[in-house]
């Protein structure tokens, strides 16, 4: 089957913004470590592997398009104080929450594109934790603050993202806890 044209063209999308926000995370957790925020460069770090487990759902959604196309995707740019890369990724994790992905849904359940809508719903539901994430961690730079936190925990399956546990069960995909990835300060298990 042959995947519709907007569906297509919102999976390269999204799989473009995803990617750059893999990118993004890992540079600017770099500067809070080195701005000696542990904790918001280990925050970063694991939200960064959440949105490379969500640019991997939306790639493989779109298995059946093959070829090379011109991808427009959205991104903050920026490389500046912590707190400031903070207003970056606050402000593209609320793109996503208040524009795309329920754009992106809607257009994909119009279209009967089940594996699209999965993937969108995946991501969307990841999004809104890490938007509260980045929130609560700019308040406590901005008061020079590292965020508390022992470890952050990834569903590998959807990006789910957890602070400080480990559900047995994903409430989002339904996956056991041996799906989720944990990133502590010295060690990342897999």
């Amino acid at each position: 089957m042959v995947q519709n044209d907007q569906t297509a063209q919102n999976l390269r999308s999204a799989f473009a913004g995803e990617s750059m926000a893999y990118q993004r995370y890992i540079v600017w957790g770099e500067k809070a470590k080195e701005e000696g925020f542990e904790n918001v460069a280990l925050l970063f770090k694991a939200i960064a592997n959440a949105e490379q487990v969500h640019a991997g759902n939306h790639f493989r959604a779109h298995a059946n398009e093959e070829g090379g196309f011109l991808v427009a995707g959205g991104g903050e740019f920026g490389y500046s104080s912590t707190s400031e890369n903070l207003v970056g990724a606050i402000a593209g994790e609320e793109g996503e929450i208040e524009q795309m992905y329920p754009a992106y849904s809607l257009v994909a359940k119009d279209q009967g594109e089940s594996e699209a809508v999965r993937s969108f719903h995946y991501a969307l539901e990841a999004e809104q934790i890490h938007a509260k994430l980045f929130r609560d961690a700019k308040e406590h730079v901005d008061q020079g603050q590292d965020i508390e936190l022992e470890y952050v925990s990834i569903c590998q399956v959807c990006g789910h993202t957890v602070v400080d546990d480990i559900p047995e069960k994903c409430p989002v995909c339904g996956e056991p806890s041996s799906e989720f990835r944990k990133f502590t300060k010295q060690i990342v298990s897999e």
